[in-house]
């Protein structure tokens, strides 16, 4: 079986430069590893885009997906091509299932008010982050130039993707493994040690944040472990 074609899905408020420093240890590595913009329209919207990417890759697939991206990468991830699915504090939602369904149950560590909101010409709605709170509630261990300026570059979400249901679950079928930190603000780590649970996934628990050489850690042993990782019906 040849080698899988590594695909990173990042999430809200993001772009896919977010994922250098794992891009770096795995092209490292060797990996062919794509990192497609998610256009952050919202779940149906984004994993059509993100099947139409592997739709053009020969080969098998592993989807990566951070946050949101876990969301969209656990609809997209139905393809045949779809190898498994390695989410990186990623939303592992079921089939009818939205993001603002599981944050409802087990709600964000991060408190008071997040968003702004902002109506586009279309009369549509999108959400950003406050940049006054960027830097504390998402991204705590970067410097402070560096958060600065993922604050003022962030690209907004469409105000309904939090509540978009997920059309599939590509984790009832296909291998999965996850890192998450437990200073996850945004996404509690009760969510993700239920979603995982619930997906039969292999898990790694990191104390604070997923910093890269555990991500790409996680791979290796995704890698070295594939065809012996049973599902849950």
């Amino acid at each position: 079986m040849p080698s899988p074609t590594i695909v990173l899905v990042h999430g809200a408020f993001g772009d896919a430069s977010s994922w250098r420093p794992v891009y770096d240890r795995l092209v490292g590595d060797g990996h062919t590893v794509l990192a497609p913009p998610n256009p952050l329209r919202g779940i149906p919207y984004d994993a059509s885009f993100t099947a139409s990417v592997i739709d053009q890759i020969e080969g098998p697939v592993v989807l990566v997906g951070h946050s949101y991206g876990g969301a969209v990468i656990t609809v997209a991830g139905s393809s045949d091509k779809v190898a498994g699915l390695v989410y990186v504090a990623g939303v592992a939602p079921d089939e009818g299932e939205s993001v603002n369904d599981l944050q409802g149950r087990f709600p964000s560590l991060a408190m008071g008010p997040l968003v702004r909101p902002a109506q586009l010409a279309d009369g549509s709605v999108e959400v950003s982050i406050d940049p006054a709170r960027f830097h504390d509630v998402f991204c705590a261990d970067v410097p402070d130039a560096d958060a600065a300026f993922m604050a003022i570059s962030q690209r907004p979400v469409s105000a309904t993707a939090f509540d978009d249901p997920a059309t599939a679950a590509a984790w009832r079928t296909k291998p999965s493994w996850a890192v998450f930190g437990t200073a996850d603000y945004p996404v509690a780590p009760e969510l993700h040690r239920f979603s995982y649970d619930r997906a039969g996934s292999t898990v790694t628990e990191v104390e604070g944040a997923p910093l890269p050489d555990a991500v790409t850690a996680g791979h290796r042993r995704e890698r070295h472990s594939r065809g012996r990782h049973r599902k849950r019906s």
